[in-house]
């Protein structure tokens, strides 16, 4: 098993009995993870595949995977940020696929 699989196993038995699941499109979860999987080499944490981390871990704590902003974006659209995780009902088609705006604050963007 590699990097990539391991962590899917880890993070799905731990996600989904709280209500989060991966994107059926394991293509692009595969991707994000991957993702992750660099964030985690490269600052020591976990920082959001699709937001832009500072490498400091207390400023990057709100987008630390999975993020703050997680759970209100799945309870509003479905799905989070990315896509990675997403609500039962947007994986089985039961909820539209709409576009998640960003909900992190302009002043914690790096640039």
């Amino acid at each position: 098993m590699n990097e990539v699989e391991k962590l899917y196993e880890t993070l799905r038995k731990i996600q989904e009995p709280k209500g989060y699941f991966f994107n059926k499109d394991r293509k692009r979860v595969d991707g994000l993870l991957e993702a992750l999987i660099v964030n985690r080499k490269r600052y020591g944490y976990m920082s959001c595949p699709c937001r832009l981390a500072i490498g400091d871990r207390e400023a990057d704590r709100d987008i630390i995977c999975p993020c703050v902003y997680r759970a209100p974006d799945v309870k509003e659209y479905g799905s989070c940020y990315c896509n990675l995780y997403v609500s039962k009902e947007w994986n089985e088609g039961e909820i539209p696929h709409r576009y998640v705006p960003e909900r992190r604050p302009k002043e914690k963007f790096p640039y």
